[in-house]
């Protein structure tokens, strides 16, 4: 885990900002849509961030607390797993898109877009994301009498000295989970039903070669201010095969309207990365609504210029 601290007083985190070395991190200690994270280049948006979260309010209760840790670099990866509390069987990576705008500029968000597999975690790196944190995870959990069941999520920065734990979820990622999920070969009831019985060893679970590559496609604004109930025009247009994920929407009149920040999101499967980005992008101009807004450069890292 990176270094951290969490404060329950708006004062002392703030004295604790001024005495850190930048960048900085500073987390609403909650659950905020993703939305709680800032990465603070100067002590003024370091203190704003504190100031929003636990003043403000601008994340309710999630703001109650914040965590202020070291601001850690290199690539970031996704690592699920199912566990039943005993055996971990790690699902293949993917890699999350935070920030609003192409090339990581802008606040963060719940996710842009994802795709899987990235390139630079090879089987190595794999087996080490699950003997070093995953499985001593589930150890800990159980050591501590907790029986934990169902889908355990790392986020991860891999930096020079290795892995680090970001942040850990106990439920499937958005978006990631749209990329991995296409390449299960797997069935998903067998699987979470030998996970509940505490019986994963018994099962094996398979993933297809090919990629995927998602793209979210978002209310203009978000993840601040957005109109909602704008017409969404053009899901009847989309190529066989494009995935469809709705998340901000609802039915008026019939029709798909925006109901949210995220409203879709659009996922194409490949022989590679490249292929089903190419896919996916070929068929994301096709949907429109009223300021919609997406990252072009979703997996741009993985396609040779």
């Amino acid at each position: 885990m990176s270094c951290s601290r969490t404060f329950d007083d708006a004062a002392r985190a703030k004295d604790y900002v001024l005495s850190q070395a930048l960048p900085i991190v500073v987390k609403a200690d909650g659950l905020a849509q993703g939305k709680g994270v800032t990465v603070a280049q100067t002590q003024e948006e370091a203190l704003a961030a504190v100031s929003a979260a636990m003043e403000s309010r601008v994340f309710g209760a999630a703001g109650d607390s914040v965590v202020i840790e070291e601001c850690l670099s290199g690539l970031e990866v996704s690592a699920l797993a199912f566990t039943d509390g005993q055996t971990v069987v790690p699902m293949v990576p993917a890699c999350d898109y935070k920030r609003v705008d192409d090339g990581d500029e802008g606040p963060n968000t719940g996710g842009m877009g994802s795709y899987s597999p990235p390139g630079f975690v090879g089987a190595a790196l794999q087996d080490t994301i699950k003997r070093t944190i995953l499985e001593p995870t589930v150890a800990a959990l159980k050591a501590e009498g907790i029986d934990y069941r169902g889908v355990l999520y790392a986020g991860l920065m891999l930096t020079e000295d290795g892995p680090k734990v970001l942040e850990y979820n106990v439920r499937f990622g958005d978006p990631e989970t749209q990329v991995i999920l296409p390449r299960l070969r797997s069935d998903l009831f067998e699987v979470c039903l030998e996970v509940a019985r505490g019986r994963l060893d018994a099962v094996t679970v398979e993933w297809d070669d090919a990629a995927a590559c998602g793209v979210v496609l978002a209310s203009g604004g978000y993840p601040d201010g957005y109109a909602k109930g704008c017409t969404i025009e053009g899901l009847d247009e989309l190529d066989d095969g494009i995935l469809a994920f709705h998340a901000g929407t609802a039915l008026a009149k019939g029709r798909f309207v925006t109901a949210g920040g995220r409203v879709l999101a659009l996922v194409a499967r490949g022989a590679d990365i490249g292929a089903a980005r190419a896919k996916v992008y070929a068929n994301v101009g096709r949907v429109q609504f009223r300021g919609v807004h997406y990252r072009k450069d979703i997996g741009a890292r993985e396609v040779t210029p």
